[in-house]
């Protein structure tokens, strides 16, 4: 089988769930010859252990330069990462440079953040409260939690979130040119750089001002900002804001979490797998690799359907069904590997304060619109809503 067309796709009535031709694809074949726009041949892995397999193999790799964009419209050539761009490096550079973060995000520290991120959850709600019984959730709760955590971690003044906001939209639309993207990216990286500038003559207790007492550049710090304040600002609050709608679609199992407070660990879990926001991850083989018996060559690109992995019959039965009871660990939503999201435990403290929150202080919560007027972020990177209108 050869697939010559990425599915992009979803049905209108089923929102969450990847597109139906990745099913049809892995029941197939798990890992076929794909057919890149740009005329290369390589591969589609759809399949659970695929996908996890080309993740933890350092055989392959993550550099922009090396990979082949599965979407038309595209450049021939991607240039290489922006400096500090974690993304689009690989060892021994990006372990440089991941090294003096990890301690910044550590299970135990980023479980000492709750209690301020419950504040932040309680503010807004109180915010929309005082505003009336109705909002667009997205701008009103989901984006200010992790847009405000990311910018006090960071010690990014959060009053210019809405100038962040436009830049990584710009770099996260498909449908932008390289010029637009590429401006973008300068913008962000030369107001980072005025900032890790002035943190270098007088640090300050945040990430960057701590970071700027190592021994990494100005130019390399102000892109591990940027990249971390663009996650931080976007990954998270589409999950917020998708997780909510996909509870509100299934009364039975927002009924079982209001029910069960305890029950929020496993929520969170589900709803990663389930939603799989990112859905689409880009490799390239340094060697030739087998991966389940199939022979990759070096040079030849992987397309990694995250989203179809996380609804693997083979590892998670009835994958299609949202259960927030299931042992959903081991998903895919987060990555896997050396290249494994960073802000993964801040992303996680995150949710499991704002569900909660949400739900116990909103229970009459409901969509203000029809499930089917509910705008969908089908022309960015990073699935989610563009609004989520609710009443209360």
């Amino acid at each position: 089988m050869t697939v010559t067309s990425l599915p992009t796709k979803r049905h209108p009535d089923r929102p969450f769930d990847p597109p139906a031709e990745f099913a049809e694809i892995r029941e197939h074949d798990p890992l076929v010859r794909f057919v890149y726009p740009d005329g290369h041949h390589g591969w589609l892995a759809t399949g659970y252990a695929e996908v996890r397999a080309v993740l933890g193999d350092r055989r392959f790799s993550s550099r922009f330069e090396l990979a082949h964009l599965p979407v038309p419209g595209g450049p021939a050539e991607l240039p290489p990462a922006p400096i500090g761009d974690l993304t689009g490096i690989d060892p021994p550079e990006h372990t440089r440079l991941r090294r003096p973060l990890t301690g910044w995000f550590t299970v135990r520290r980023m479980r000492l953040l709750a209690d301020r991120i419950g504040q932040i959850a309680t503010e807004h709600l109180d915010a929309m409260q005082r505003a009336g019984t109705r909002a667009d959730l997205v701008p009103a709760f989901a984006e200010p939690i992790p847009a405000l955590t990311i910018c006090e971690l960071l010690g990014v003044p959060y009053a210019d979130r809405d100038t962040f906001r436009a830049h990584v939209h710009t770099v996260m639309t498909p449908s932008a040119s390289m010029e637009q993207k590429g401006a973008a990216l300068v913008a962000l990286h030369e107001y980072q750089l005025e900032l890790v500038r002035a943190k270098r003559a007088q640090p300050t207790d945040d990430i960057i001002g701590a970071l700027t007492t190592g021994d990494l550049s100005d130019d390399e710090l102000a892109g591990l900002a940027t990249i971390l304040l663009g996650a931080g600002l976007d990954t998270t609050a589409n999950m917020i804001a998708l997780g909510t709608f996909a509870l509100l679609a299934h009364p039975g199992q927002l009924a079982a979490l209001r029910a069960d407070p305890e029950l929020v660990d496993s929520a969170v879990e589900e709803l990663l797998r389930y939603l799989s926001v990112a859905d689409i991850g880009l490799r390239s083989a340094l060697e030739d690799v087998e991966v389940s018996g199939r022979l990759i060559r070096a040079g030849e690109s992987v397309t990694l359907a995250m989203g179809a992995a996380n609804r693997d019959p083979r590892k998670f039965p009835d994958p299609d069904r949202l259960d927030l009871r299931r042992d959903a660990g081991g998903h895919l939503a987060l990555g896997h590997g050396v290249h494994q999201c960073l802000g993964q435990q801040l992303a996680r403290v995150e949710m499991r304060a704002a569900f909660p929150a949400l739900l116990t202080r909103l229970p009459g919560l409901r969509l203000a619109v029809a499930p089917g007027d509910v705008p969908l972020r089908t022309d960015a990177n990073i699935y989610g809503v563009h609004a989520l209108p609710v009443a209360w």
